[in-house]
């Protein structure tokens, strides 16, 4: 990850780019992908991000009577899983498109009563300590100004309120970094291609999450923001982590 602070630049895949530029492309990535957003999703985890999305949920633990923020949350994944247990759920995308295949999703599921707004993670418009949990599921990789976007969630939290985060992270295990570091830049960009006719836009979500940070840094991003009692929780070695923290 590229620091803006030192260098003017952030990253966008292996490439280095003004921060404006990166939330332009990134905003062509996800209106490209958004229609074949659980086949992206297969393609990058084999199929098993459904059983780290459900997880991710149950570490959650929603409950009814609760707000909930669900960011870069547009197709509705986590929104519904969260929605299940009665809690009161907005779902934020700074993608219109998302939003729309999320509408278009929960009309189909007959799922009511979620708030659906565009809105960017770096500058929401919610008050302050609005929200008992703020999740965000294999977005903030996306982010232009991750540090802004974690400051923000700390700001629209209750106090006593959680940040959880679902993203691919860098494995630990010997071995099983390599056989899936050769399995997504190759195969991958091909599958996009192939199903979805787009092999970029899935070349650059691989290319995101090599540059994303680590687990420990990224745990010390989210303390920095201001939360205590920080954790992460590897999945496969690290190759995806669930990170929390409390707001106090």
């Amino acid at each position: 990850m590229t620091d803006t602070a030192t260098t003017g630049t952030v990253s966008f895949g292996y490439e280095d780019v003004a921060p404006d530029e990166k939330t332009a492309r990134v905003g062509g990535v996800f209106s490209s992908v958004a229609k074949n957003y659980d086949l992206m999703n297969d393609a990058m985890s084999g199929g098993m991000h459904r059983l780290w999305k459900d997880r991710f949920v149950r570490r959650v633990q929603p409950q009814e009577g609760q707000q909930i923020l669900d960011m870069a949350g547009g197709t509705g994944d986590i929104a519904f899983r969260l929605a299940a247990s009665g809690a009161s759920v907005t779902v934020a995308d700074i993608n219109p498109a998302m939003l729309e295949v999320g509408m278009e999703r929960a009309a189909k599921r007959g799922i009511d009563g979620l708030v659906w707004t565009e809105a960017n993670a770096e500058t929401l418009t919610f008050p302050d300590r609005f929200f008992d949990a703020y999740t965000i599921a294999f977005g903030i990789r996306n982010v232009t100004d991750i540090p802004k976007a974690l400051r923000e969630a700390h700001r629209v939290l209750r106090r006593g309120g959680r940040f959880f985060c679902l993203e691919f992270s860098t494995t630990t295990w010997p071995g099983f970094k390599e056989v899936y570091d050769g399995y997504s830049h190759k195969m991958v960009p091909k599958l996009g291609q192939l199903l979805a006719q787009d092999a970029d836009s899935y070349r650059y979500l691989i290319e995101s999450i090599r540059r994303f940070p680590d687990m420990p840094t990224f745990k010390g991003m989210i303390a920095d923001a201001g939360f205590v009692r920080t954790k992460a929780e590897p999945i496969l070695g690290g190759l995806v982590a669930i990170h929390s923290g409390w707001k106090i």
